[in-house]
């Protein structure tokens, strides 16, 4: 069995993405890794180089920033990506530059891969999400937050990256059969220096929205304020070890009283009923569980 991940990275050093710690986090399960690296104002050529393995595929690219709609420009990205997957590979394992894969899932989703792998029924693998907010030591409790997606599939040419990359489909426009496994992602999307989050979150928006949205909308003080206004519940387990030297380095605090969360009496139904049923209302699934 041959395993390719593959990612894609622009501006990770200039608005401190933890690509590193997303690539080395799932190395141990990949044979070779492939990275489409986009024309950047910083040095995120040199630095992706220094972090793969020296057999592992770099695509350069450059972006399309006039693409300004649904965040589509990151899909295009990412089939740049998939489609230098080399011959021969039975699993394409996606990763994100703020995900990372804790190591005690590894024997989980290694497994799930030769069970699967022959199977013509299953399309790709879904793993579940822990999305961390404002430090290493919360997460988010909203409904806004998704829980699920597909980070690994089939490697064949009939699948792609969906809408702005969050998933994938295959052709002509069908969701994947997946199984979904007892594995977590880690999402710290939201866990960074508070000026460098504010400067991120610029440049992500601009993938969405136009020039009008964007001056109504855009963030006016130097940094990210993280507030008080997310819901969020203290993180009682441990990190990746991939993500212990970035999260010694850490140079902001954040601090909560979890006790200040406040739900709307429509969200507290909806999470009652998720956990008396594990059903959550309204959720938009982008797979077919089998």
């Amino acid at each position: 069995m041959k395993v390719c991940g593959f990612t894609i990275a622009r501006n990770v050093v200039k608005f401190d993405y933890p690509i590193k710690e997303a690539i080395q986090s799932i190395l141990p399960l990949c044979d070779h890794f492939v990275v489409a690296v986009g024309k950047s104002d910083d040095n995120t050529l040199e630095y992706v180089q220094s972090i793969l393995p020296a057999d592992s595929t770099i695509v350069h690219t450059v972006w399309d920033d006039s693409l300004r709609e649904g965040g589509r420009v990151l899909a295009l990205e990412t089939d740049k990506a998939l489609a230098a997957i080399p011959p021969g590979f039975d699993w394409a394992f996606y990763i994100q530059g703020d995900e990372v894969i804790h190591e005690k899932y590894l024997p989980v989703i290694l497994e799930a891969m030769k069970r699967y792998r022959d199977d013509p029924g299953v399309d790709g693998l879904l793993f579940r999400y822990r999305h961390f907010y404002g430090s290493y030591d919360y997460v988010g409790e909203s409904l806004k937050w998704y829980r699920r997606e597909i980070r690994v599939i089939k490697s064949r040419p009939d699948i792609f990256s969906y809408k702005d990359a969050q998933g994938f489909r295959k052709k002509p426009n069908d969701k994947l059969r997946v199984k979904l496994l007892d594995a977590e992602v880690y999402h710290y999307g939201w866990v960074r220096e508070p000026k460098a989050l504010k400067e991120k979150l610029q440049s992500f928006h601009r993938m969405y929205f136009d020039d009008q949205w964007m001056e109504r909308n855009s963030i006016k003080s130097a940094e990210f304020d993280y507030g008080d206004a997310e819901a969020v519940s203290q993180f009682e387990g441990t990190h990746p070890a991939a993500m212990k030297e970035r999260i010694q380095l850490r140079s902001w605090k954040y601090d909560r009283d979890v006790s200040f969360n406040r739900f709307s009496m429509k969200d507290r139904l909806k999470m009652a009923i998720e956990r008396w049923t594990g059903w959550r209302v309204g959720e938009y699934r982008n797979y077919k569980i089998v």
